[in-house]
């Protein structure tokens, strides 16, 4: 059997199933489109699931593919095995109510045994236990003896999620001889040991399951093949695990040549050497998909694996960063599937650095802290570190859970999950809040972590915007300070404040603090650990000391702003549990004096209507001025009465209940106008999906939707200024403007097909011949793509049996080629998704098609007359 690389396999694979008339789509992206069920794409069906739900039309009935696929949720076990990786590909031929069985199983043993070369006595294909029709297939057809067909339960080979469509599996074993086997007497087909490995898996989609147990036959049945790239490596290389295969070879060599260890010489070595070969593949292919590191979603599972496998670095001795110069490793081995990772090389590196710059930044201290944290736990002779300190790595030092949860079972102790889940509640608006001091101060480490715990700030700005305090702490922008003079910026804590501090999505009160001869700028108020409240700005005049008796008093019209914002976000969020279901929680809002945006749990976009019957309900409560009136309930009790409790806040025994008339109930914190005629008017100006399951509303209330309005009279009466019309017959005027435009481009593609007719004169003549075949390739003036399309038809009328090949240009970088081969020239081994892809080259871009016919773009219009000059030559090649 000859070996072939992993790039070889994958083209090898699409090129077969395009000879078997499937159109070969590329990889989709890892992030899911309009699929809120997954975060990450890991499966190579699950990009086309709208075509196998019927949601979508497909492009063809025949598709195949190579996806790139991410899955972590076996991620403990990586580089501890040789089997599991995060990141793989998946090669897959799907068939939306075309062909079934019978082709499935005759094109997967076709590519298996003649494509690849594998030898059919090592290959045992294995079928759902009820299902006769795949077995005859099998032993009938395809001529494999029956005792070499193994039938196997519901668990094995039948593919089930839930209700919907289903079907049975039919699996292709194959023995990798006794060299990888367990050597037991009875081992075969489904033993657990490395000898019989799946490599083809046909699943059957024919019924539709209720989930209960019963299924009906499927009208349109659907074949969904899936089959690991790397394990099919595994077996043409005749190599170990998946980390032997030539492209993760490669990228595992460079991991040892930057430590200068060698591979198979330490167990433990060997596991960050596979963690790392995987893990850096997974990000560098995240990165090419516009996926960006962050603490939540997606964005969290890319900075997962790339801290782990820079941990893992440093436990090979690696000092430096190296994980960006290691993602040019995957990129050259990998953009000939992937093109888009050689087009965005120079964007994962400067990604991949920036991302392990942060955390080199933090890691050094946090593995200190955790050290420590450790030495505590063996004097105490305990097992288990508290949630608390977890979260303090967490929060303080940018450690994720996981690593540290990682770090310590690997020296036999254990973490209070538990504790830390509630400690990453109780303190979530506070790490916000330090989060934008953080940012505010430009240091990693605030100084609020400083402060004297035993101080506390009490908020009595509710019902009064003015109010007299005493200082009992201040700091500049680094450390605690005595006192703050003239110019300086930092943060003064007090013991009453009337200042709303940001929290549950309302921003934070501005205004002044003064004195007889001092004032203070606050320019945000926050939350500080430990019920303190801080006023974070800038000294105007004077001084301020601590125990100083000072005057606060807030801005009153962004604080009144604000509130006509923040009661508005109650009247929408009952409005929209009205209209779109129960369902509707609330999942995050921001609120500031300009606008307001609230996030909620809803599946699809709101239409129009919904949108405008959510408008209507909302201001048709602020036109009946509904009194707004808090109270201290108890938790319960409020919860009895239907209080809704929204995102963010957190609340003890006693909770503040905010109700508007009838309408509405919520426990909220936050600061609100005395009645709803107070917000005005209500617009919503954007609904938009943020997360799986997630929607955002925008708008804006009182002044807000007034200045929004003037903003559009504005811009209507400048639009028909210059549509040299009224407002008032702008519609009509774009309406003809249109409809002239359209009568012009019409005339425009008439004038050019009949130019192009023209300049071609006597094509005939410059027809040619390559063995046998006639060949018409010439170069067309000023034609885009679909005009490329109608000429090529007729030329085809005029030529007969033969192949033609257009190229046009419309502008310096942009080319258009056509190929289009008749049914006598495709039986002599022409094929114009084969030529366009050879001839696509040399105007510097790519393309593909059917046998028949091809199209292409490039970006070098300089190359066309290359392209006229080789079609001969790439012609001649495919001829028999």
């Amino acid at each position: 059997m000859q070996t072939y690389g992993v790039n070889e396999l994958r083209k090898m694979f699409l090129d077969f199933f395009e000879s078997k008339d499937h159109l070969v789509l590329k990889s989709f992206p890892l992030i899911p489109q309009n699929d809120n069920s997954l975060l990450l794409i890991n499966a190579g069906m699950a990009p086309l699931k709208p075509y196998f739900t019927g949601q979508e039309e497909p492009p063809r009935k025949r598709i195949a593919t190579c996806q790139k696929c991410i899955r972590t949720g076996d991620i403990e076990n990586v580089g501890k095995t040789s089997r599991h990786a995060t990141f793989f590909e998946m090669l897959g031929n799907f068939s939306f109510g075309d062909y079934f069985k019978r082709e499935a199983i005759a094109w997967s043993w076709e590519f298996l045994t003649q494509v690849i070369g594998l030898d059919k006595n090592r290959l045992y294909p294995s079928v759902y236990e009820k299902d006769d029709e795949a077995f005859e297939i099998w032993n009938k057809e395809i001529g494999i003896a029956k005792d070499r067909i193994y039938r196997m339960g519901k668990e094995d080979n039948f593919w089930e999620i839930g209700s919907g469509p289903c079907g049975p599996c039919s699996e292709i074993y194959y023995d990798r001889g006794e060299k990888y086997g367990c050597g037991k007497p009875d081992c075969e087909v489904g033993c657990e040991c490395d000898r019989f490995i799946e490599v083809w898996n046909n699943v059957f989609t024919q019924f539709n399951g209720d989930g209960k147990g019963n299924y009906t036959e499927l009208e349109n049945k659907n074949i969904d093949t899936g089959m690991g790239l790397e394990r099919l490596a595994v077996i043409v290389q005749d190599v170990g695990s998946i980390f032997d295969i030539d492209t993760f070879k490669a990228i595992r060599d460079k991991i040892c040549d930057i430590a200068g260890v060698t591979y198979l010489s330490d167990p433990n070595k060997d596991i960050s050497i596979r963690l790392i070969s995987d893990h850096i593949r997974a990000v560098t292919f995240m990165a090419s998909d516009g996926i960006i590191p962050s603490n939540e979603g997606r964005g969290y599972v890319f900075r997962r694996l790339l801290r782990r496998a820079a941990r893992h670095g440093r436990l090979l001795g690696i000092k430096d960063k190296f994980l960006a110069d290691l993602s040019i490793t995957v990129v050259n081995e990998f953009k000939a599937g992937y093109p888009e990772l050689d087009e965005k090389k120079d964007y994962i590196i400067k990604l991949l650095s920036i991302e392990e710059d942060k955390f080199n930044k933090t890691i050094d201290q946090g593995l200190s802290i955790l050290q420590e944290m450790q030495n505590n736990l063996e004097k105490k002779n305990l097992k288990i570190l508290p949630g608390e300190d977890v979260f303090k790595l967490y929060d303080t030092y940018g450690f994720p859970f996981d690593l540290t949860k990682e770090i310590l079972e690997e020296k036999g102790y254990q973490v209070d999950e538990e504790g830390f889940k509630k400690s990453m509640e109780i303190q979530r608006e506070t790490a916000r809040s330090a989060r934008t001091t953080t940012n505010y101060m430009g240091s990693e480490e605030t100084v609020y972590q400083h402060l004297d715990h035993n101080l506390t700030s009490k908020f009595v700005g509710y019902d009064s915007l003015v109010h007299e305090s005493k200082i009992i702490a201040l700091t500049t922008e680094t450390e605690l300070a005595s006192d703050l003079v003239a110019g300086q910026k930092g943060t003064i804590v007090v013991e009453e404040t009337p200042f709303y501090a940001v929290s549950g999505g309302q921003i934070g009160d501005t205004g002044v603090i003064v004195t007889d001869s001092a004032e203070f700028a606050v320019e945000d108020t926050i939350k500080l650990p430990g019920d303190k409240i801080g006023h974070v700005g800038r000294v105007i005049k004077g001084i301020f000391k601590i125990d100083d008796r000072v005057s606060l008093k807030v801005d009153e019209n962004l604080r009144a702003a604000t509130a006509k914002n923040h009661s508005a976000t109650h009247l929408l969020h009952k409005a929209l549990r009205m209209v779109l279901g129960s369902h509707v929680e609330q999942a995050g809002s921001y609120v500031s004096n300009d606008r307001l945006r609230f996030d909620f749990t809803h599946f699809s976009a709101m239409t129009d209507d919904e949108i405008t019957r959510v408008e209507n309900i909302v201001n048709q409560q602020i036109l009946m001025n509904l009194p707004v009136n808090t109270q201290l309930m108890n938790i319960d009790d409020a919860k009895k009465e239907g209080a809704m409790a929204l995102f963010g806040e957190k609340y003890s025994d006693k909770v503040r209940v905010v109700s508007m008339g009838d309408f509405s109930k919520e426990l909220c914190g936050g600061t609100h106008v005395a009645n709803t005629g107070h917000i005005t008017v209500f617009k919503i100006i954007s609904e938009t999906g943020i997360a799986a399951g997630v929607r955002r509303i925008e708008a804006l209330t009182g002044n807000g939707v007034i200045n929004h309005y003037k903003d559009l009279e504005t811009k209507l009466y400048e639009a028909a200024k210059v549509a040299k019309t009224e407002p008032s017959s702008l519609i009509h005027r774009i309406e003809s403007l249109l409809e002239e435009i359209k009568v012009l481009k019409s005339e425009n593609e008439k004038l050019k097909s009949k130019l192009a007719s023209n300049t071609l004169g006597d094509v005939m003549n410059e027809v040619q011949d390559v063995s046998g075949v006639k060949l018409l390739a010439v170069n067309v003036p000023e034609l885009d793509m679909n005009g490329l399309r109608n000429l090529g038809d007729k030329l085809k009328d005029k030529l007969g049996e033969g192949v033609i090949i257009l190229a046009s240009s419309t502008a310096p970088d942009k080319v258009s080629l056509v190929a289009m081969v008749s049914q006598e020239a495709i039986n002599r081994g022409a094929h114009a998704g084969n030529l366009i892809k050879e001839l696509a080259v040399l105007v510097g871009g790519g393309g593909g098609g059917r046998p028949n016919m091809a199209q292409a773009g490039g970006k070098n219009a300089a190359g066309i007359a290359d392209v006229i000059a080789k079609a001969k030559d790439v012609l001649s090649k495919q001829l028999k």
